[in-house]
Parts: C-alpha cells; sequence; structure tokens
C-alpha cells in the first residue's frame, strides 16, 4: 500500500505536456489581441510633442513681448531674455518667425524642430505618410500676434 501512495503522489508534481502547450497556445492568443494596441505609439508621442512645441512657443512670445514692452517697445530692438539672448523682434514686438526670433525665444532644438520656406515649425522626427511632398506636422507661428495661427497633424 505504501508503494501506491508513493506513485500517486510522484504521479501528480508538475504539469503534463498538453497543460503546458495549452497554456502557450492561450498566451499567443493573448498576445495577438494585445499587441496591436501597443504597437505604436510613435503617432501619439509626436503629435505630443508638437503640442509641447506649440505650448513652448506662445510662452516663449508672451514672456519676449512682456520683457519687450517693459524695455520701451522700441521696434525691431533683440531681446534678452534668461537662458536666450539676442532675440529678433518684430514691429509688432513678438520674436520673429526665425531660428534668431521665436526659435531662441521657446529654445526650440534643432533635432527637433525645423523652419520651412512657408513659415512653418515642422516636427523632424515627422515623416510624409501621405506622398504629398510635405510634412503636415507642423504649426505655423504668427510674428504680428505672437500666437499659433494654424496647426497640421496629419503626418505626425
Amino acid at each position: 500500500m505504501n508503494v501506491m501512495n508513493q506513485m500517486a503522489a510522484r504521479k501528480e508534481k508538475g504539469f503534463t505536456l498538453i497543460e503546458l502547450v495549452m497554456v502557450i497556445v492561450i498566451l499567443g492568443i493573448l498576445a495577438a489581441f494585445a499587441l496591436p494596441r501597443f504597437a505604436d505609439f510613435g503617432t501619439d508621442a509626436r503629435e505630443a510633442a508638437l503640442e509641447g512645441g506649440i505650448g513652448s512657443v506662445k510662452s516663449a512670445a508672451a514672456i519676449a513681448h512682456s520683457r519687450w514692452v517693459a524695455n520701451g517697445s522700441v521696434a525691431s530692438q533683440p531681446v534678452d531674455l534668461d537662458g536666450a539672448a539676442g532675440i529678433t523682434m518684430s514691429a509688432e514686438g513678438y520674436p520673429t518667425n526665425d531660428v534668431d526670433g521665436i526659435g531662441t525665444a521657446a529654445q526650440l532644438d534643432a533635432n527637433d524642430f525645423s523652419f520651412n520656406a512657408d513659415d512653418n515649425i515642422v516636427l523632424e522626427s515627422a515623416e510624409d505618410t501621405d506622398g504629398d511632398g510635405t510634412v503636415d506636422c507642423n504649426f505655423t507661428y504668427n510674428p504680428a500676434t505672437g500666437g499659433v495661427t494654424a496647426r497640421a497633424t496629419s503626418d505626425c
């Protein structure tokens, strides 16, 4: 009788091959459903980076304008801020739409943002996904008002 108890105890240790295969199959099915949900956060990240750039530009334009007013509102006189010197200003008292203006004021990194010929500030990590020859992951800064007048996120 003692031998029977030992065999029964040995038989119930561990998992069978069928049980292990079923667990692996179930995990594979769950992974197949979950993977598409987590596969591409790149678009969301680029849109968030673009929104961060917009917020930075709006804040920097307001701060530079305040400094321009405090300095006496002299047309086209460069403004110095903490960490950003020689910011070129428009006649309205807001940073110009270039690297020396809003690029310096907002401290936009040249590896992340660039300025194109259409006066758009383009997110560098974005790609031309629709094949029209332009990257539509950008925004337009208006140096007359210090605001962002347009944004495009279709290629983010």
